[in-house]
């Protein structure tokens, strides 16, 4: 029998009691949610509550809103994430080869972070009203924003991408600090532009850094709610699957199919996280193979 390495077990041992606070916190609202899923259980009608096995889960599954919906939120994930990343990278070598200022600096970029995401919603909402807003006057634009799909998902992607760009450089910013600066002056010494320092340094070492960010805000705009819950309400065929489990359970009191929208976008998530903690598991193994 294969014995465990003892930092494994040192490792088991310390996340153990934050483990048994999550599966208190957690495991009893999915359980529950769970078993509602499985009952014809609308608050307008109680008397006609039955169970019925799996048949809300392919109501919802068969359903063309959620399709939709589930394409309204990979849209808005992946492009609000793959910008994130790119302009996080941006803020965050600004704030760490900042010569002066730096903390003015880093206080400046995080300050977007620091606002509600309602208050932000609302404020971009505002800035794209074609006749409150500045953006139309700025860009020489007479466009309805909000009033076409399209545009709708592209100002909600925007507000995302200004809101959380911070948190990601502040993530992105943490990994630059694992980057040896002696390895990047032997580097510089053997002729490495900073195209190829970036290339073949700094990003293999940030592997597990930048895992572990996109995991960190794939799963947080996956549940996206506020932003397009203030700004448009799901209309337009904006809807994410939040949105439609807002509707289900909260608007039409059907706690049996809103049930079925939480568990299957919990299911969702669980699949995100698995294939980050996959690959997150696979880049900390080639670091160790490297070194």
């Amino acid at each position: 029998m294969k014995r465990i390495p003892a930092e494994y077990r040192l490792g088991w041992l310390l996340v153990a009691p934050a483990v048994s606070a999550m599966l208190v916190v957690t495991a009893w609202p999915v359980l529950y949610a769970f078993w509602l899923s499985l009952f014809r259980y609308d608050l307008r009608f109680p008397g006609q509550r039955a169970f019925i096995g799996l048949d809300n889960y392919l109501s919802v599954l068969g359903s063309e809103v959620w399709w939709q919906s589930l394409g309204n939120t990979l849209i808005i994930t992946v492009g609000s994430v793959a910008v994130e990343l790119l302009l996080g990278f941006a803020l965050a070598l600004l704030m760490h080869r900042a010569l002066f200022g730096r903390r003015t600096v880093r206080t400046a970029i995080l300050i977007p972070y620091g606002i509600i995401t309602v208050v932000a919603a609302l404020a971009w909402k505002f800035a794209f009203d074609p006749t409150t807003g500045f953006v139309n006057a700025l860009l020489g634009l007479e466009q309805a924003w909000l009033t076409e799909r399209g545009s709708a998902l592209f100002v909600i992607i925007f507000t995302e991408v200004w809101k959380t760009t911070p948190f990601m450089a502040l993530l992105l910013m943490a990994g630059l600090t694992l980057v040896p600066d002696d390895l990047l002056r032997a580097a510089l010494v053997d002729g490495a532009s900073a195209v190829q320092r970036f290339f073949r340094i700094t990003l293999p070492v940030m592997k597990p850094a930048i895992l572990v960010a996109l995991l960190f805000r794939t799963l947080d705009a996956f549940r996206i709610f506020d932003t397009v819950f203030v700004q448009t309400r799901g209309a337009q065929s904006t809807e994410s699957v939040s949105i439609v489990g807002y509707h289900t359970l909260i608007t039409r009191l059907n706690l049996g199919l809103g049930s079925a929208v939480s568990v299957l976008i919990f299911v969702c998530v669980v699949i995100i996280a698995l294939l980050f903690v996959k690959g997150f598991g696979t880049a900390l193994a080639r670091g160790k193979e490297e070194r």
